[in-house]
Parts: structure tokens; C-alpha cells; sequence
């Protein structure tokens, strides 16, 4: 296990202030344009009744640049190269979502697009490891590919309620970053995780329920990708429970949805409001209650993935997954229920 050094200690946690606060003066600059050109009007899918301005992803991905792109503070190596190279393909999901968010692009042309950039950044940066030895590496990089696709998706797909992909998302980059810091990930990993988890400080105040600003497609999508890599990067050093635990809720909300609307014979593209949290505050539920139980949840996961890296076991692997397994379900059932009053 390989710590960094003091200084590198400060220097992590200058990075997370850093991008914390960039993320909320940029926040505070664009809001009156956001509020005049990106307002985000109630649909089908959505949980707000007034209008409000979307478009905050746009301060939280610049501010997670800035933050890792100082990496140089660091006592450690990074590849530059690496950490570039993801943010690049960050950036261009951030440009295909704000198109988006101002003019919805219609499902192929979106899903080709970002096809086009997962399998790009696949090519340049190739992991590498093996996960699965008995298919072939062509195949193996494909389901990569569309698994990498599929969880950019989910996480726009689950940025429908206020402060939900902070609950989310700060837990599972403040676990990546530790995981790296402490050498259990590659270090590459960690101005990246550090940095979107300072910038999801810095856009939580202007989200809290009853937001004030979205986060909107311009920050979910390349959200989703940034902390997708991380995973497989940590799923690289043999952490499989691990980079699939810290996830979990949202891959179990998700996937589960999406495959009871397709049973359903529903057009599982269309907006809607049949995720689990979003059926939770139709069920009775505070906002504030479906994301706390998430943010706690998520820590939960986090602790149980933190587990299963430190006792390297396959027997406390599959104990960590049960018991994750088992609190997801519990959330979820709960979220399915209609409160007593």
C-alpha cells in the first residue's frame, strides 16, 4: 500500500477547495445566463413545477479540469497524458449535453455520438488488464464499450431529483480518491475523482432542494464517464466487488427500470417518473428524506467496498456484495411503497 506523502496530503485537499470553490464562483457568473437562455421547463420526467435554469454541469466539469489539471502540486507521478485524454472526452460529452439541454437531439443521433466518443477514448487509452480471460479481447473491450456507454446513460437517466447526484456521486468519488490516495487504484484516478468531488461541493448549495440550478445534460453525461473510468480503472487492480459496489444503487434503479418498462412494452426512451426515487417522493416521501437515504446508502456502499479491498478475499467479496445487494433492496422497496401518514 503506497500513502503519499504530507505535502501531497495538503496539495489533495487544496485540489478539492480549489475546484469547490471555482465550481461556485463560475456557478454565481453564469446563473443570470443560464436563467435567460437554459431554463428547464416541467415535463413528463420532471420533478420541479417552475421553471428553473439548468446548466450548472457547465461549472462543475470546467472546475473538475481546472482541479486535476493541477496535478503538478502532487509529490507523485501522473500521466498527463491519461488525465488529459478522459477529460477530453469529458469535455465533449459536456458539449454534446449542452446542445441538448438547448435543443433536445433525437435518441440515435445522441447515443451515436456518444458511441463514437466512448469507443475513441477506449482506442487511445486501452486498459491494461484482462478482465475476462475466456472471451476473446475484441469482445471483452465491446462489452467495455457498452457498459462504459450504458452507465454515462444511467446517471442522466437518475439526475431527476435535487441534490440526487451529489447524494450519489460525492460518496463514490470521495471512496475512488481514497482508493487511489492509498495506492488500491491507479493514481490517475485521483485528481479526477478529487477534483469532481470538490466541484460537487461547490454546485450542492445552488441544488439543495428546493434547487436554484440544475445540473442539467452538460454535467450528467460527462459526470457519468469520468466516474465510469475511474471504476474500470479500479476494477483494473483486481477491485471488481469494489467497482461494482460503489454504484450499485444507481445500477440497480436504472437497470431495473429499464427492463420492467421494456417488459411493459414501453417506449423506455420517452421521459418518465418510474425510477424508484422518483416513484418514492410520488409515494409520500420528503425530497430531502429519498436523498439522504441515498447519500447514507451510498456510504454504506462505500464502507462495504473499502472492506473488500483491505481483506483480500473472494468469500469477503461475495459477503460484501450480499450485503450491499441487500441494502439496495431494502431502499428500494421502501421507495416503492406509499408512506403512512
Amino acid at each position: 500500500m503506497t500513502v503519499l506523502d504530507p505535502q501531497s496530503t495538503f496539495a489533495a485537499l487544496a485540489i478539492a477547495v480549489a475546484a469547490a470553490l471555482i465550481c461556485a464562483g463560475l456557478i454565481v457568473a453564469l446563473r443570470p445566463l443560464l436563467q435567460r437562455y437554459a431554463l428547464a421547463r416541467p415535463n413528463a420526467r420532471s420533478s420541479h413545477v417552475t421553471p428553473t435554469p439548468q446548466g450548472g454541469g457547465i461549472a462543475v466539469i470546467a472546475a473538475t479540469a481546472i482541479g486535476a489539471a493541477l496535478t503538478g502540486s502532487f509529490g507523485t507521478s501522473f500521466s498527463e497524458t491519461t488525465i488529459l485524454t478522459v477529460l477530453a472526452a469529458a469535455l465533449c460529452l459536456a458539449a454534446m449535453g449542452m446542445i441538448d439541454d438547448l435543443r433536445p437531439i433525437p435518441v440515435v443521433p445522441r447515443l451515436t455520438l456518444q458511441l463514437v466518443v466512448v469507443v475513441l477514448l477506449f482506442a487511445a487509452l486501452p486498459l491494461q488488464i484482462r478482465f475476462f480471460e475466456v472471451i476473446p479481447i475484441a469482445l471483452e473491450r465491446a462489452f467495455l464499450v457498452l457498459g462504459l456507454l450504458w452507465f454515462i446513460n444511467l446517471v442522466n437517466f437518475m439526475d431527476g431529483l435535487d441534490w440526487m447526484t451529489v447524494a450519489e456521486m460525492l460518496p463514490m468519488t470521495i471512496a475512488l480518491a481514497v482508493f487511489a490516495f492509498l495506492g488500491e487504484a491507479p493514481v490517475d484516478t485521483l485528481p479526477i475523482a478529487l477534483a469532481l468531488a470538490g466541484a460537487l461541493l461547490g454546485f450542492a448549495p445552488f441544488n439543495r432542494p428546493v434547487a436554484r440550478l440544475f445540473l442539467g445534460d452538460v454535467g450528467s453525461l460527462p459526470i457519468g464517464l469520468l466516474t465510469g473510468w475511474c471504476l474500470l480503472e479500479l476494477a483494473s487492480r483486481q477491485h471488481f466487488a469494489a467497482a461494482l459496489l460503489l454504484p450499485l444503487y444507481y445500477l440497480a434503479d436504472a437497470t431495473i427500470t429499464l427492463f420492467r418498462r421494456i417488459a411493459n412494452g414501453e417506449r423506455f426512451w420517452d421521459a418518465h417518473r418510474t425510477h424508484f426515487y422518483q416513484r418514492a417522493t410520488d409515494n409520500g416521501f420528503g425530497v430531502r428524506r429519498v436523498v439522504t437515504d441515498i447519500f447514507l446508502l451510498n456510504f454504506l456502499l462505500a464502507g462495504l467496498a473499502a472492506t473488500s479491498i483491505a481483506i483480500r478475499s473472494t468469500g469477503i467479496d461475495l459477503t460484501m456484495l450480499a450485503l450491499g445487494a441487500l441494502g439496495v433492496t431494502i431502499v428500494l422497496v421502501r421507495f416503492s411503497r406509499m408512506q403512512v401518514a
